[in-house]
């Protein structure tokens, strides 16, 4: 039997009268990939605050055994030094920093005196190679993508010497491609480092394809823990232990109701806002009908988001051209206002930068985008019928809260999600923009999205949805637009769709 890096015992945790961890127990094995998961808010990402020392020693009951030994951390530099290294969700680098210069922050090479850059720079290059990333490390953070800021994470844990490297979510942000090229990494550094890892992940088909062993924590308890034998770990057993009972399909059953075109876009036409002479939407032309789901397919990059935006309002964009119209009439959107008052919302991919304001409560993230609905005969807000509204959408979003005045920080990233569509829905569009709906939520939360989804489209109203999981464009969507690099390159009913077809159509059209 293998040694036994790692054991939590007994962990609970505590907010003020919420438990968040209720005697949770973990164990890891030296040498393997270990995964963490459960629904939104089940205290998977609490667990390895704790584990990391970002919650310290005493915050919480409980015993962590490292190595054969108790340790009772108290910052995440007592947890660095045992060679336990935390990646997060929200990745912790500069922009205007290089790489170097971000791997080795607060880690410096060199004297109290003076920093050796030449040390700096050459073990940035050791690191960056062990995880196959070409890049000078001199270059800015903010020059690079997604994908390869994961890999920096990485090759930044690696020159700490990591025995236990735990990553949160590293793929919810990455394509499928970049995401496989990840987990191929965790596996090799396995295989060559010894390195043992722990994956907190809502992606069911990457938890079957890179771990060895499961542990699925529903509503802060450990419920199950399954171990991969001569073959991959049902991702139905997985379901069923996350969210305590059998889901018989992804995608909830829907029978289309669809009506006349009541959204063209024609000829539309986007330039980058910075660089001059970048063209992101190409000509771009496309309908929507009422009580339809259409879905835009492609690869990061493909220009889907900037399409999105540049129509609601010129939020992004500059010498924006084309036309739009809404139920046979041209319209004109220059500002997002304008875009909401003519029935038109667009949830952004992007909640915790653009979608929410985190410090804000629930409640006021809920109404923000539809004031006028709150204000009372005297011109005020109506702080009443404010929290109405909010608790009344709570409730039909299934939001996990204690209060709608809680600051919507305090939620996980699935609940946050539904009060950014609760928000959008709040305004009644007939039009709802959906950009990345189901990123980084869990396969509960996403069965509630697409309820909501087909909810809307029932009632006669229609829906836009950019994703980049091509299972979640064929299971919910009616007819699916394929773009790439800034033109939309093809067009078909979702029941003559497949993965295949999509990536064929994708690759074709850059020949």
């Amino acid at each position: 039997m293998a040694d036994m890096l790692l054991e939590m015992k007994d962990i609970t945790k505590k907010f003020a009268n919420v438990t968040a961890l209720n005697k949770v127990n973990l164990k890891v094995t030296n040498g393997e990939i270990h995964a963490i998961v459960g629904e939104n808010g089940a205290g998977k990402s609490t667990l390895m605050n704790v584990l990391s020392g970002v919650y310290p020693y005493g915050t919480y009951e409980g015993d962590i055994v490292f190595d054969g030994k108790v340790c009772q951390f108290q910052t995440i530099k007592d947890s660095e030094k045992k060679g336990i290294v935390i990646i997060h969700q929200e990745l912790a680098l500069v922009p205007l920093l290089s790489i170097a210069e971000n791997m080795f922050l607060g880690n410096e090479r060199g004297t109290k005196a003076r920093i050796d850059w030449d040390e700096t720079y050459k073990k940035c290059a050791d690191s960056l190679a062990l995880v196959g990333l070409n890049e000078n490390p001199h270059t800015l953070i903010k020059d690079i993508g997604v994908g390869k800021q994961q890999l920096v994470e990485i090759a930044k844990a690696l020159a700490k010497d990591v025995r236990l490297l735990i990553l949160d979510e590293p793929t919810a942000s990455l394509n499928d491609t970049e995401a496989k090229k990840l987990l191929d990494l965790l596996l090799k550094l396995k295989k060559e480092n010894g390195i043992t890892s722990i994956i907190i992940s809502h992606k069911l088909n990457e938890v079957s394809y890179v771990a060895d062993s499961i542990t699925v924590i529903r509503d802060g308890s450990t419920v199950s823990s399954m171990k991969k034998g001569s073959a991959a770990i049902d991702e139905d057993a997985i379901i069923s232990a996350m969210v305590g009972r059998k889901m018989e399909d992804r995608f909830p059953k829907r029978t289309p109701q669809i009506g006349d075109v009541c959204f063209e876009v024609k000829d539309w036409c986007v330039e980058h806002p910075v660089f001059d002479g970048i063209t992101v939407c190409d000509h771009v032309n496309f309908n929507i009908r009422k009580g339809e789901v259409v879905g835009i397919s492609g690869l990061m990059g493909a220009g889907r988001t900037e399409l999105a935006m540049s129509i609601f309002g010129h939020s992004y964009g500059s010498n924006i051209r084309g036309k739009i119209f809404m139920n046979g009439k041209e319209v004109h959107f220059p500002s997002p206002k304008s875009a909401i008052e003519a029935g038109l919302a667009y949830v952004t991919e992007d909640r915790k930068g653009n979608g929410l304001i985190l410090s804000e409560s629930i409640a006021k993230n809920t109404v923000s985008a539809n004031l006028k609905k709150i204000v009372n005969k005297y011109g005020s807000i109506d702080f009443d019928l404010e929290n109405k509204y909010s608790v009344d959408m709570a409730k039909e979003m299934h939001t996990k809260c204690a209060t709608v005045q809680e600051p919507v920080g305090n939620l996980s990233g699935g609940n946050m999600q539904k009060v950014l569509i609760g928000k959008w829905l709040f305004t009644d569009p007939d039009i709802l923009i959906l950009d990345e709906p189901t990123r980084g939520i869990d396969v509960g939360a996403k069965y509630e999205v697409y309820c909501i989804i087909n909810k809307m489209v029932a009632e006669g109203k229609s829906v836009l949805m950019i994703s980049s999981e091509m299972p979640e464009v064929l299971g919910m969507s009616d007819r699916i637009y394929i773009m790439n690099e800034g033109k939309m390159v093809g067009e078909m009913n979702a029941k003559d769709a497949t993965q295949e077809k999509i990536m064929s159509c994708i690759i074709n059209s850059g020949k």
